[in-house]
């Protein structure tokens, strides 16, 4: 009997990597608390690391689960969700004409142990208008990602450039995270 990947994780877009990456998998999305104030690099490794860990202790067995958190900082600061669109107004102001890093914290953990590790992407954002961040805000994309923008959806308009792995910036950067589900024994279906 193999061994089943859990993905601890309500995103549509971490499902989509996992997706088109040819995983098979089953989604329990974690209930954990997210701690939002510290280092950048280690809150986003250790929430996901939280997050994967309390889905295996209520699921355990021969199981393999994924966490994954990911928060955006500009200039020191770490910026989760919004909380409203004000809070999205004034993320995406931050954003505008500056440099920033997409950190994605990522955990495996089983029976076997668990391990974790985050990556980062720096993303170039131009300048944007009052009035862009505005429409943006309306569309309702922003609502429900770090840093209020989505680059695989219309915030791609704002990205002039980006340094490093472009599935990071989305929320899974699936080929680190590759080498990791390997050792705890997850394949995906092509390699089955």
């Amino acid at each position: 009997m193999s061994k089943k990947l859990i993905l601890a994780s309500a995103s549509p877009r971490r499902r989509e990597i996992l997706d088109t990456a040819g995983y098979s998998y089953e989604v329990v999305p974690s209930n954990a608390d997210e701690v939002m104030e510290g280092d950048a690099y280690l809150l986003a490794r250790l929430n996901a690391l939280a997050k994967a860990k309390e889905v295996y202790a209520c699921i355990g067995g021969d199981c393999v689960v994924v966490g994954a958190d990911t928060v955006v900082c500009v200039d020191g600061e770490v910026l989760g969700k919004p909380k409203d669109e004000r809070d999205a107004f004034l993320m995406l102001s931050k954003l505008s004409g500056s440099s920033h890093e997409v950190i994605s914290g990522y955990a495996v953990v089983s029976e076997q142990g668990e391990e974790s590790d985050f990556c980062v992407t720096h993303v170039q954002f131009r300048k944007l208008t009052d009035d862009e961040i505005n429409a943006y805000i309306a569309t309702h994309e922003p609502m429900d990602k770090a840093g209020a923008y989505g680059i695989q959806e219309r915030a791609c308009l704002f990205a002039e450039s980006f340094v490093g792995d472009f599935f990071n910036i989305i929320g899974l950067p699936i080929a680190r995270l590759y080498p990791m589900l390997r050792s705890f024994g997850i394949s995906p279906d092509w390699q089955a």
